[in-house]
């Protein structure tokens, strides 16, 4: 959950149906996020998300774009870099007979299936954290800036000892 920058909604406020939810953090809040994941800045990052209800619980979607600045992990210059992506999220309160279910023994999913619904803590859902979770899945550990090439120097072939006796040979007088 993050904790530099939090915009929550409450599961009974779904009861009138979807609701639509535009996120951008300003300034101080994206710095926040940046540290938090490890850039050297966040420049822009925005939301588009929609929420509605799940059987006792809520579904997530949406899409968020950002630019990051980074460093290259070649060059070491900071360099930005923009990402996007989809979020599709379940959600299900404490208690709920719809959320996952932790069995003893070997678990056996279908990789097909989607993922299991997340379980909240309370009332709310914090969306600005499910919009940063998703951002630093995106994020490129080693990114690296465009054009920036990594030369890779070839060590010298050892030389032969039969080389290094005849040179000795050759500077006898």
């Amino acid at each position: 959950m993050s904790q530099a920058w939090g915009k929550s909604i409450k599961l009974h406020e779904l009861g009138r149906g979807p609701r639509r939810v535009h996120l951008a953090p300003d300034e101080a809040e994206r710095a926040a996020i940046a540290r938090e994941l490890d850039l050297q800045g966040l420049p822009a990052l925005v939301a588009d998300l929609t929420v509605r209800p799940w059987l006792d619980g809520a579904e997530i979607t949406g899409r968020f774009e950002a630019i990051v600045e980074q460093l290259c992990a070649v060059s070491l210059d900071p360099f930005e870099q923009a990402l996007s992506g989809e979020i599709a999220v379940r959600v299900a309160p404490a208690g709920s007979p719809n959320a996952a279910r932790d069995e003893p023994g070997e678990a056996e999913r279908d990789p097909e299936a989607p993922d299991p619904p997340d379980l909240l803590a309370g009332e709310a859902i914090d969306l600005a954290a499910y919009v940063v979770e998703h951002l630093a899945l995106e994020i490129d550990p080693f990114a690296r800036k465009p054009g920036v090439e990594f030369e890779y120097a070839a060590p010298p072939e050892p030389e032969s000892p039969f080389a290094v006796l005849q040179k000795l040979k050759d500077q006898k007088p």
